[in-house]
């Protein structure tokens, strides 16, 4: 029995020796861990990222420095998943962990996560843009680098229901060509309203585009909200967000125009140049935060006598006082040099000026400055109080000289009261008063003050209303004041998840400029003489269209558009001098169809546009085709998205310009004016993001106009040739 006992306990105790051996051994004695550090395509910590071992509840979250950690883990082989919001879930596979932790820094990439686009323009607050009842576009700001956009008129050139006259915008047949004076669509930054005082134009290369986050185009009539400037539309530039930290970016490009199609025009025998340079900082300390930057941009021009240097500023900062209000300041300026070509000698010499014209120039400097200051009143209410002056300030080399300073004083307060979860109101009052001190207008002093409401309306089924109404009078100078009444009726309705229906109502009133009331001058052989009768003008707009979301990824929009003008302001020659003046025509009738679809082979990555438009716009009382306003326009672009790769192609047509300024060139001012013929042009482009390897830089590479077709948007001056450019963007952190 003793024997039996002491076998037991020999046998225990060898096996307690065994389990210690075995649980003292290094597998069992120590525990590991799979560490690291999460960051982005530019070396920014990636906070709050889920860390999870697959097929197991352990895990991690990164902290606020990207780091993270899972401990407590026995040898053995696992399976990683990272994701977070915004970025690629990213796994890695067959992590072996046998005798030591484990520390993995991992690069998450940036996702685009596709939501509704936010508009702002249409109703002066956010709303989603498949809610409006107007049509409505957006240019991303990565379009202005991707194609080399450096001015914001070149980018409107590839919008669907936009034609540009040189320098002169015009939204479904809104306008035709008016000389550098007045506007029907009104252009803003941030929402704070930029054209002159004294010709009310609006000045495109001002506006940085390095700077633009995007840009909100509202199609028909919006002055039930903007005033008389909006007869035909809005275009606001909406600016980049400022950074939380220190960031500087390096921007430019240079290129070169090609030599012309036709040996006859080659007046330089080289390919000219052109480039530009922008340096930006934006940072944030404390409640205060910044954008600034500088622009040098240069252009010897295809053509003589066209050479060009502008350098432009901007700032934008904002002051945080609460959580709940803010005062932002913005600061906009141009200074520019530039030769002056208006038309050209002849049709041989296409790219050359007449010989009296050379050596005409302009320099021009323009300040704007803004004070936008917002407050949120309790749960329902915020206002808005922005005000901005701008001087324009410019003189030519004539004769006779030209010159002329204006200062355009504006101010607006703006409330919206949310009624309850399904109604906004939006009210305002806004007044801007003009001095000018010049050769060519005289020292004439205008004045427009207006008052608006509009009650947005959402109800429980899917119907959105929205009913506005603006009060404005506007006094020149020496005319007699007018006034006008302005409302709008607009509805959105959701006829099913794939189709949506809108339809919209208003009136416009739009009152001369001072320039189109009280010029007299000569300019390149043209005399402009003043019409003290011009009256104001007004409008009656109508659309109705659909939106149908065909398939996943394939949209397709339609719309039926119809405009009346009543005392539509047009320039014209006087028979009896040959002379341009601004008058009223008295009766014009603009209608059309507007259509566009959207399709995307593969997500993201394979994508066609398409955009065209019907345009029949008539001048009633002579029943002839209102001037410079194209019949059909198509607008196409194919983009390909892969591996950090993009290329495209972009389309545009036009037909034929039915009416010109035939007067110029049946008195000779303008020789073989009446040369025009349909447009065809096509671009090429082509990207690379580099930020995936660890360089914060893109590249890109643009040729325009690549068949080097010739053809005209203003009588008389032909567009850019053939050009091609390189560009990059360089991001500093």
């Amino acid at each position: 029995m003793k024997d039996l006992r002491l076998k037991y306990c020999l046998f225990r105790s060898a096996y307690s020796f065994t389990l210690l051996l075995l649980y003292a051994s290094p597998s069992h004695s120590q525990s590991y861990s799979i560490e690291g550090r999460i960051t982005d395509s530019r070396n920014k910590p990636v906070q709050y990222a889920n860390v999870v071992l697959i097929g197991t509840s352990l895990g991690d979250a990164s902290d606020e420095n990207g780091l993270f950690e899972i401990s407590n883990l026995t040898p053995g082989t696992y399976n990683l998943r990272f994701s977070a919001i915004g970025y690629v879930t990213h796994n890695l596979e067959n992590i072996i962990i046998k005798d030591s932790s484990l520390v993995i820094d991992i690069t998450m990439k940036e996702e685009v996560i596709e939501s509704e686009a936010v508009v702002v323009t249409s109703g002066k607050y956010e709303q989603k843009k498949s809610e409006l009842p107007v049509s409505a576009e957006l240019i991303n700001g990565e379009d202005f680098l991707e194609k080399n956009f450096y001015d914001l008129e070149d980018a409107l050139r590839y919008v669907p229901g936009i034609n540009m006259v040189d320098d002169q915008i015009s939204i479904r047949g809104s306008s035709g060509y008016s000389r550098g004076t007045g506007s029907r669509v009104l252009l803003a930054l941030d929402g704070l309203p930029f054209y002159t005082g004294d010709t009310g134009e609006t000045i495109w290369e001002a506006i940085p585009t390095t700077e633009i986050k995007r840009v909100e185009i509202i199609k028909g009539a919006a002055s039930s909200l903007y005033g008389p400037s909006a007869i035909g539309g809005v275009i606001n530039a909406i600016s980049r967000d400022i950074s939380p930290y220190p960031v500087t970016t390096l921007n430019g490009f240079t290129g070169l125009y090609d030599q012309p199609y036709y040996q006859d025009w080659n007046w330089s025998g080289e390919m000219r140049p052109f480039n530009g340079l922008t340096i930006a900082y934006s940072n944030t300390i404390g409640n205060f935060g910044f954008n600034i930057s500088l622009a040098r941009l240069e252009s010897s021009s295809y053509k003589l006598n066209d050479y060009s240097r502008k350098f432009v500023g901007y700032l934008k900062s904002i002051y945080s006082f609460t959580t709940t209000s803010s005062l932002t300041f913005i600061a906009n300026t141009l200074n520019k040099q530039a030769d002056s070509f208006i038309y050209w000698k002849d049709s041989r010499n296409a790219l050359v000026p007449p010989d009296n014209t050379l050596g005409e120039k302009v320099e021009t400097d323009r300040y704007l400055f803004g004070l936008i200051y917002r407050s949120v009143i309790g749960t329902n209410t915020f206002y808005n109080i922005n005000t901005s002056y701008y001087l324009n300030d410019w003189s030519d080399n004539y004769t006779p000289m030209n010159e002329s300073t204006s200062n355009l004083f504006r101010g607006e307060v703006q409330f919206n009261f949310s009624l309850n979860d399904n109604m906004i109101l939006v009210t305002g009052i806004e007044g801007y008063t003009s001095k000018v001190k010049s050769t060519i207008f005289g020292n004439p002093d205008s004045y427009t003050y207006g008052s608006y409401a509009l009650l947005d309306i959402n109800f429980n089924f899917p119907l959105f209303l929205s009913i506005g109404m603006r009060y404005d009078y506007s006094k020149l100078d020496s005319l007699e004041g007018s006034s006008a009444f302005s409302p709008k009726l607009g509805l959105n309705y959701k006829l099913s998840e794939s189709i949506i229906l809108r339809s919209s109502l208003g009136t416009g009133f739009r009152a001369p400029t001072l320039s189109e009331a009280f010029t007299n001058t000569s300019a390149s052989g043209l005399r402009i003489k003043p019409n003290p009768n011009l009256q104001s003008e007004t409008n009656l707009t109508f659309e109705i269209g659909v939106n149908y979301e065909i398939i996943n990824n394939w949209n397709f929009d339609l719309a039926a558009f119809q405009n009346e003008y009543y005392d539509m302001i047009e320039p014209s020659v006087d028979p009896t001098d040959n002379q341009v003046r601004f008058d009223n025509v008295v009766r014009a009738r603009i209608q059309g169809v507007e259509i566009g679809t959207v399709i995307q082979f593969v997500p993201n990555e394979l994508i066609l546009t398409i955009g065209y438009t019907y345009l029949w716009a008539r001048d009633l009382e002579n029943n002839i085709a209102l001037k410079y306003r194209p019949r059909n326009t198509v607008y196409s672009g194919f983009d390909i998205n892969k591996w950090n790769f993009n290329f495209g192609i972009d389309f545009r047509y036009w037909s034929r310009i039915e009416e010109i300024d035939d007067e110029l060139v049946e008195s000779g001012i303008v020789r073989d004016g009446e040369l025009r013929t349909s447009v065809f042009t096509t671009d090429l482009r082509a990207s690379y993001n580099f930020r995936q390897i660890g360089w914060p830089l893109d590249l890109y590479l643009n040729v325009k106009n690549l068949t080097n077709y010739n053809f005209i948007e203003l009588i008389g001056n032909i567009r850019p040739v053939r050009n091609y450019s390189m560009g990059f963007n360089w991001i500093i952190e």
